[in-house]
């Protein structure tokens, strides 16, 4: 998937498409780069697509949800998951394991920071519904850290806009 794609998405679909998109990156899904979508978004808001505050509370709501369910998925099975995908995953043990113990001893503090990470960012919410994390902790340490993840991204698209476009197409 390419910068075009999502651009004809947002073209086509609006805030709509802007959730759905960042909704799956969060989820961790393979394709869904937040490199690209982020900034795709700030572009599309410096074009009069949608003004840059919507464009925001759409990619943290998105951002937000995707968490919560997988902060769902580890708190309602998250021991059964992790012994299916430790048999699976036998190298992943240890780095996971790690991160249930970095959570135990930060709490909000861990979330937050983890939300800033590439990649830990959206695993980091299954480890905590794991420990069974309070949701409102949770919840806010989350969405601080989303909006921050989320404004330097979609801010840079913001700001640079055509540019960045043109660079990658």
């Amino acid at each position: 998937m390419d910068m075009e794609f999502f651009m004809e998405l947002m073209t086509s679909y609006g805030p709509i498409a802007i959730f759905v998109i960042v909704l799956l990156e969060y989820l961790n899904l393979p394709g869904f780069p937040a490199g690209v979508i982020m900034p795709l978004a700030g572009i599309w808001a410096s074009r009069g697509g949608l003004n840059f505050f919507l464009t925001m509370v759409i990619t943290v709501a998105a951002g937000l949800l995707g968490s919560i369910l997988l902060y769902g998925l580890g708190r309602a099975g998250g021991e059964f998951f992790l012994k299916k995908y430790y048999k699976k995953f036998p190298k992943q043990q240890e780095m996971i394991e790690g991160k249930i113990r970095y959570l135990q001893e930060k709490g909000c503090v861990g979330i937050f920071i983890s939300k800033l990470i590439p990649m830990v960012r959206t695993l980091i919410s299954i480890p905590a519904g794991v420990i069974r994390m309070n949701f409102a902790n949770y919840v806010i340490s989350s969405t601080l850290g989303i909006f921050l993840w989320n404004l330097a991204f979609v801010g840079a698209g913001y700001i640079l806009g055509d540019a960045v476009f043109t660079l990658f197409s």
